[in-house]
């Protein structure tokens, strides 16, 4: 499976290196556009996070005490800055408190995610995130 992911990886590295060296035209309101791609590193991005094993993640604080859960993670359109929405209390989705904060803020140590400064009630206590229709 790992021999796979990584000739996998490499079919997507040729093929992101061999479209940024040919760079599409594009038009938009009829002039012409240049798109330029980046070239990735795979085998370095393959050892990230995946978001959908980030959502649903408990969070704990630095005395170890868990302290919400990751509902979203949503990303900025102006400055491309994510933030996570955390679910805070409540008991099966009843009651949860929802608040933003910026994934920066998060660490990953021993594939946890923790929020370093934060208690519970502090979480309580920050204005309730609600999402916009759509």
């Amino acid at each position: 499976m790992k021999r796979t992911s990584l000739l996998i990886s490499a079919a997507t590295f040729g093929v992101v290196a061999a479209l940024s060296s040919a760079a599409p035209q594009a038009l938009a309101q009829g002039a012409p556009q240049r798109i330029d791609l980046v070239r990735v590193d795979v085998t370095h991005l393959s050892t990230g996070y995946r978001a959908s094993k980030i959502n649903g993640s408990p969070v704990y604080n630095a005395n170890n005490e868990r302290i919400g859960t990751v509902d979203d993670l949503i990303v900025n359109e102006d400055d491309r800055v994510w933030y996570a929405i955390l679910s805070v209390g409540g008991f099966l989705g009843v009651g949860r408190h929802l608040v933003a904060v910026p994934y920066d803020a998060l660490h990953i140590s021993d594939k946890k995610l923790i929020l370093p400064q934060a208690s519970k009630d502090e979480l309580k206590a920050l204005p309730e995130f609600k999402y916009a229709n759509g």
